[in-house]
């Protein structure tokens, strides 16, 4: 059956739900055997929309490889949409650990070409240098200077 709306199978079935709720809730006034004739009847319309189905059903399981199990969210693009979302915060959390470490890399070097300079044009004795606070008194003397 095709329909010319998407949504058409979609009313076909809310508006056969709504007719069999009202029938079953008028079933308790009706004699025994209209009761059992309405009831026969459901159970042909059921079997004719199960075999109507059947085709799309055996068109899918086709679709899908004989029945092999297929993720809902990766049909369609779906999946990559899923992955680009997710792989978004991974590539900026990357970028910015790339950019914290060559930002400490220029400034490790920048101080340790300070205490070159200092040490080249400085009258004090290597041994002052190997000090570990000497880094530390050198970074408060040049700010004191400036």
């Amino acid at each position: 059956m095709t329909t010319a709306f998407p949504d058409q199978d979609a009313l076909l079935d809310l508006f056969g739900q709504r007719v069999a709720a009202r029938l079953t809730a008028g079933n308790d006034t009706l004699p025994y055997d209209i009761a059992e004739r309405l009831r026969a009847a459901r159970m042909q319309a059921l079997a004719h929309r199960k075999v109507e189905r059947a085709p799309l059903l055996a068109a899918s399981i086709a679709a899908n490889g004989a029945g092999a199990a297929t993720l809902p969210w990766g049909e369609g693009g779906r999946w990559w949409r899923l992955l680009a979302a997710s792989a978004l915060p991974i590539v900026t959390l990357v970028a910015g650990l790339v950019a914290i470490s060559y930002v400490q890399d220029e400034s490790r070097a920048r101080e340790i070409a300070e205490v070159d300079a200092a040490l080249l044009t400085d009258d004090l004795p290597p041994a002052a240098y190997a000090d570990p606070g000497f880094l530390q008194f050198l970074k408060l003397t040049q700010r004191a200077e400036r």
